[in-house]
């Protein structure tokens, strides 16, 4: 899966009073993965992860859109000196976008960590470069990143608190530029082992939360509010996943527009994994329009 680097699993129960929180953006994230993991209706999709005996990790991935008839992929090549805290990253898309990152781990300081993310686009020339800081330790998590622009370097920062469960996170932007802020959220959340609490504000017009509930070993639940002011409009979602068996598990989400998702994921053996999902429009079941989708993972 994604690597976390230092961010706690938003999963991981707190241990004592709260160790290190989990990052502004991983804040509800077992609840956003009810909603995602499992489904990719509408596209045909398929990853290999392979590891060469020097410790180079490579990712292919292909995908269509069964919509639009468009084809892209990837491919990112990983490696990592353990013994300097150093990992190289680079990745190439089918839009011809290269992109390198080096990241540094704690070296300078026991929970720092710091990158330097490029990009370069061939074709037109177009260089982009984005320095990354973070730094954890208990009850705090926080993370500045400057991304440069010819006009002007935009500053994006985040810092998240938490104690005995509770978190409570601010994330801004602000572009250098137009002397603005651009980005302005805040949440409050409270997590324990197996329930998970989230709410937010952005840019003080969103407002969102979600619950999320592991009701056994097998049977995860969830439920998401979306409201925009000024509008009456009130968005809400629930989903669940249910393990069939240690190979099998079934996914399935409805929401207030009478959309139906559901998604069936298999592992096939160790390293294969197969992925089947449809998306069922529930006000117009005879009129068609209904998507379907399959993934092919394939791990060595």
């Amino acid at each position: 899966g994604e690597e976390r680097g230092y961010n706690q699993h938003p999963d991981s129960p707190p241990t004592g009073t709260m160790a290190v929180p989990p990052a502004y953006s991983d804040l509800g994230k077992s609840a956003k993965d009810i909603f995602s993991k499992g489904f990719g209706y509408g596209i045909l999709k398929l990853d290999v992860k392979t590891k060469s005996q020097s410790g180079v990790e490579f990712t292919t991935s292909g995908s269509n859109n069964t919509d639009t008839g468009r084809s892209g992929g990837h491919l990112e090549t990983k490696y990592k000196m353990k013994d300097l805290g150093l990992t190289f990253n680079q990745k190439w898309n089918t839009d011809n976008i290269l992109t390198t990152e080096i990241t540094l781990e704690d070296q300078l300081a026991n929970g720092l960590k710091l990158g330097l993310d490029t990009s370069f686009v061939p074709n037109t020339g177009k260089k982009s470069a984005k320095l990354k800081t973070s730094y954890k330790r208990d009850f705090v998590n926080v993370g500045c990143d400057l991304d440069f622009d010819m006009a002007g370097p935009t500053v994006h920062t985040a810092a998240v608190l938490g104690f005995e469960g509770w978190l409570a996170g601010y994330q801004m932007a602000f572009d250098t530029a137009k002397s603005k802020l651009v980005k302005n959220n805040f949440a409050l959340g409270y997590k324990t082992g197996d329930f998970q609490l989230h709410t937010s504000v952005n840019d003080g017009t969103e407002f969102g939360g979600s619950i999320y509930q592991k009701v056994n070993s097998n049977l995860e639940t969830a439920v998401n509010l979306a409201w925009t002011a000024g509008s009456n409009n009130t968005r809400f979602g629930l989903g669940a996943k249910y393990q069939l068996d240690k190979d099998a598990s079934l996914s399935a989400k409805v929401n207030n527009a009478c959309l139906v998702g559901v998604g069936y994921t298999q592992t096939l053996r160790p390293g294969v994994k197969l992925t089947l999902s449809a998306l069922i429009d529930g006000k117009n079941v005879n009129a068609g329009g209904h998507k379907i989708g399959l993934g092919f993972e394939l791990e060595a």
